[in-house]
């Protein structure tokens, strides 16, 4: 893939500054942490090494790079690893991908009480799945899935929801047998909407009444309990939108699959166009017009403050496993579906391709190909493209 004419971090090298000093009364310690990590993304701000070729003796200099999870340079080696250690989760059916998504009256909400908002989106996405694969209406099975959590739409604007990637199928109560899907679609999503909207809204009430969720600016009227309970019953005068794909192969395609959804950031370098006059153009698709693709220039001070919309919580985890494929089952279960599989196969079984042991990459000469061997390491520099002091009123 070609190199892309702009980056982020030439946005953020050139406005990020400015946008700090903008915005210091909300921007956050995590914030200015990320907009430091992309302008120092691959440059001497973080050291780095020469090499050498062993063939021809060309030399080229390599920077590190700052392996911050909202970088858009430093995702595609992270992806690979997890990727390819995701392999011997892989079982010999169709799979299945689900969409869960939150309506958008409750994006401030969401912004307000990203750790705790986040976390009950998860949790309610999960539980839908599981109770109604559990029932024999529907599935009548115990179900494995892992879940990926997005918060953002193409134009950059905040849009939460979980991607749910899904073996079509699932292990009987008594784990017995191997259940496959009675139907062309693996659950009906009517209920699941339906029940999803229900937890959520259920879990939304339980946080209020821990006090857990903090009110700010316009929602503060909504710390009222009244206020609050009013403002929970909208949320069921409209469905709640949840998609499901139709099964899209076998494990052979799931690793593709799976390496676009687990990994990506709020936007690429690639959909960038254009960083002229304080102005920032980038690619996006309208999937409310059918997924026509268009230009959106928006100023750098509200690029940048619309990536960082989606900045996560420290140590908050983004790809989340349930059911069987769970880490404290999934070493006993994986095996026993794998033995129930060979018993009961599908009847448009896909064989799972082989997986083979994860390589090293090795840095070869762009003129004869031949291995690069680090010869010379640079240090880190103490320099900084921001200032990062952290601010007094600044508790994160």
């Amino acid at each position: 893939m070609t190199r892309p004419p702009w980056e982020v971090a030439d946005i953020v090298r050139a406005q990020g500054n400015r946008f700090i000093e903008n915005n210091s009364r909300w921007i956050h310690w995590t914030h200015r942490k990320v907009l430091h990590a992309i302008a120092a993304c691959r440059t001497a701000i973080l050291g780095g090494h020469r090499d050498q070729c062993s063939g021809c003796g060309y030399r080229a200099i390599s920077y590190n790079s700052c392996r911050n999870r909202h970088c858009p340079k430093c995702q595609n080696g992270a992806r690979d690893k997890w990727v390819a250690a995701r392999q011997n989760d892989l079982l010999a059916v169709a799979y299945v991908h689900v969409v869960f998504t939150l309506p958008q009256q409750l994006s401030q909400l969401m912004l307000q009480n990203k750790k705790v908002l986040y976390a009950l989106l998860f949790r309610a996405s999960a539980e839908t799945l599981l109770e109604v694969a559990r029932n024999p209406k529907h599935l009548g099975a115990e179900i494995g899935f892992l879940s990926v959590l997005h918060t953002w739409g193409q134009n950059l604007l905040h849009h939460p929801h979980i991607h749910c990637v899904i073996p079509a199928g699932g292990l009987k109560a008594d784990h017995s047998q191997w259940v496959h899907p009675r139907y062309k679609f693996f659950l009906p999503v009517g209920v699941l909407s339906t029940v999803f909207r229900g937890k959520f809204v259920a879990g939304l009430k339980r946080a209020f009444q821990q006090g857990r969720l903090t009110f700010a600016g316009t929602l503060k009227p909504l710390q009222h309990e009244k206020a609050f309970c009013s403002f929970l019953r909208t949320l069921f005068r409209q469905n709640w939108v949840v998609y499901a794909k139709p099964p899209f192969g076998g494990p052979q395609h799931v690793i593709g699959y799976l390496a676009r959804y687990t990994h990506r950031v709020a936007i690429s370098n690639h959909r960038l166009l254009a960083f002229h006059d304080d102005q920032v153009t980038f690619r996006w698709k309208d999937y409310a017009h059918g997924g026509k693709k268009k230009k959106m220039t928006l100023s750098s001070q509200e690029f940048l403050r619309r990536f960082l919309l989606h900045v996560l919580p420290r140590g908050f985890v983004r790809i989340r496993f349930f059911g069987f494929l769970a880490n404290r089952c999934r070493a006993t279960l994986l095996p026993q579906c794998r033995l129930l599989l060979l018993n009961y196969p599908s009847p448009h079984i896909i064989p799972a391709a082989k997986s083979s042991p994860a390589q090293s990459v090795i840095f070869r000469c762009p003129v004869c190909a031949a291995p690069m061997i680090i010869v010379e390491t640079f240090p880190r520099h103490d320099t900084s493209p921001f200032t990062l002091k952290r601010p007094s009123f600044d508790s994160s």
